[in-house]
This record gives C-alpha cells, structure tokens and sequence, in this order.
C-alpha cells in the first residue's frame, strides 16, 4: 500500500492568467502559497482478482480502465499503464467545490503514488506536466496551471508561464515574520456555497483570447496587482495587501456576472463594514470559501461572519507539497 498526502493551495496574486486563452499571448503570472489542508489517497494492488477498484464519493469495481466513470482517475491510470489489479481510495480535509484546487490535489496525489508503485523517479515540476497535460489536453477541460504546480511544488510559489505553456517556478523570498502575520490577519469563510469551475473558466479562457475583450482587459490588470503584491511581500510589507485584494475583487467580478451575487456581495460588504480590507472568493468564484485580509486581526469579523452563518476555517502555511506518507512497497520482504 502506499499513501499520499497533498496539500490545497491558497492563491494570493494573479489567479486566472494561468489559462491558455490568456498566457498564449501576454505570459502568465501566478503568487500563491499551501495551506495544512490535504487530499489523502490510498493506493493498493489486489491479489485476488484484476479488478479496478476506485472509492471517492462514489464508488467503482470495472474489469476495464474504459469503464472508469471517475475522469481523472481513469486518464491517471491510462498514462501511467496501470491498466487492472488496482485499488484507489481518496478522501480530504475539504470537499471539492470550495475553489482550493481539490481535482488538482487528487490527480496530484495519485500520479506520485502510482510512479511511486512503479519505481519510477519525477520531479515536482515533471508532475505537474503531467497532471496539465491530463487536465488540460487529454480532458479539454477549461482550467489553468496553477492547481497542479502548487499541489506539486507545495509552500510559496511563483509562477513564471511563456506564451508557449512553458513554466518557470521560483521561490519568492517570504519571511516567517511575514507569514505569521499574513496567518493573523487573514481569514478564510466557508460560504456555504459550492461552485462549479468549468462553467466559470470555459468563458473567462474564450474571452481571454479576444483581443480588447473585457476579461482581457481585467486579467492584465490582475496580473500587475499579483506582481504588486509579490514585491511587496517579499519586502514584508502588508500594508496595501487588503487594497490590492479589494481591487483585485472589483476588476476579477468584471470578467463574468457568475463570480458573484447579490449575497455573496452583501457579505464582503458586511466584512468590510467590521474589519476587513480586502478579500475574493477563492478559486474561479462563484460560492465555496471567502478570503478575507483584516489589518488589526480577524478576530472581528470572525463573529460577524460567523452570525450569518459562515464558519472560520482555521489554517497554518505549509511546505512540502505532494508528499508520501506510506511505502509498504519499499519495505523488505
């Protein structure tokens, strides 16, 4: 048996210039950071029969990887050739839909396990090709490279993407006075709402392609704020954090009439009413969880929040990304 424990990531600048439509002609810029919440998985070889065994949310037994309805489970095995006597099971700290990179964090997970199992050697970044290539070539799904090199990589990243899909991945220089503070003073609210990506993504990447177009336009602006806030913060320097946040908000609700709501809108407002300076919705938008910067702590707005309904989700940084935590394989016999 073998386990692997990845982290969900935490974005701080830049998300959404990560996808195709838009880094295929300006480059992309991402900042974001792990967090103490992981997707766990299992995996394990049978010995009594072939069969394909896959447990989540739900639960499959095929005789044939065609068979396998779970998507990335089923293209993960297929590029790996792991094709029969196979038995996966996940589960995580945080359901999918919270805008943290859970679908990433899974084929993250079970990519390094199965190299893993088969003994062979791959780098973080080889990994989180690996995992885009999946994603974003076999499945055509609408979505970036963020999620995949931060579940790889794990801590604070930078990400560096050529127009032509090529990224560089530096280490931005934070200081543990500066994560502590970041910790403090930033909180993170459960909505009580899920969101679904795709229908989010596949419009921004279209338009993001569209010279002139509004998400373009926005998706500059943002990665400029995301650089901003890199500088800065590697400066140790928080001070217009919140007010890169709250801009950052403004210009990303331009890009679709789905980021947001009439009530998700009256909740940052009424964060803002008691402490906070700043804060987006993790992820594409749409529900999931709310992240908030308070200058003088969260201490605040914590009970207001928390009064209509949201629950602080409470959190520490982390660093090591996908790692495993069991190789029984490695064991001798």
């Amino acid at each position: 048996m073998i386990i692997t424990r990845t982290p969900f990531r935490v974005p701080l600048g830049g998300g959404g210039t990560d996808l195709p439509g838009f880094y295929k002609k300006h480059g992309g810029f991402i900042f974001s950071a792990t967090i103490d919440k992981y997707m766990y998985l299992t995996l394990n070889r049978p010995v009594l029969d072939s069969l394909i065994r896959i447990k989540y949310s739900d639960s499959e037994t095929v005789a044939s990887v065609n068979e396998i309805k779970h998507e990335l489970a089923r293209e993960a095995l297929r590029i790996t050739g792991v094709l029969d006597s196979v038995e996966v099971t996940s589960f995580a700290d945080l359901p999918s839909g919270t805008g943290m990179g859970s679908s990433s964090s899974y084929l993250i997970g079970l990519l390094k396990a199965l190299h893993v199992m088969q003994r062979t050697e791959m780098s973080a970044e080889a990994l989180a090709e690996e995992a885009c290539h999946i994603e974003m070539e076999i499945l055509k799904s609408p979505v970036g490279k963020q999620d995949q090199y931060l579940a790889a990589f794990g801590g604070f990243v930078e990400m560096h993407i050529g127009k032509d899909g090529k990224v560089e991945v530096k280490r931005p220089k934070i200081s543990l006075d500066t994560t502590e503070e970041l910790r403090f003073k930033v909180g993170i609210f459960f909505t009580n709402k899920f969101h679904k990506t795709s229908e989010i993504l596949s419009g921004q990447n279209r338009e993001a392609a569209v010279a002139e177009s509004q998400v373009e336009k926005a998706l500059l602006r943002i990665k400029e704020i995301g650089l901003q806030i890199k500088s800065e913060m590697e400066k140790g320097d928080l001070s217009n954090f919140g007010k890169l946040l709250d801009e950052h908000w403004k210009v990303k609700k331009t890009m679709s009439n789905k980021i947001s709501d009439p009530e998700l809108d009256k909740i940052y407002e009424l964060a803002k009413q008691h402490g906070a300076e700043g804060g987006k919705i993790m992820g594409s938008g749409g529900g999931g969880l709310f992240f908030f910067f308070c200058p003088e702590g969260k201490k605040k707005i914590k009970n207001v929040l928390e009064q209509q309904g949201l629950r602080e989700m409470p959190y520490d940084f982390e660093s090591e990304g996908s790692k495993v935590l069991l190789n029984i394989y490695q064991q001798p016999l």
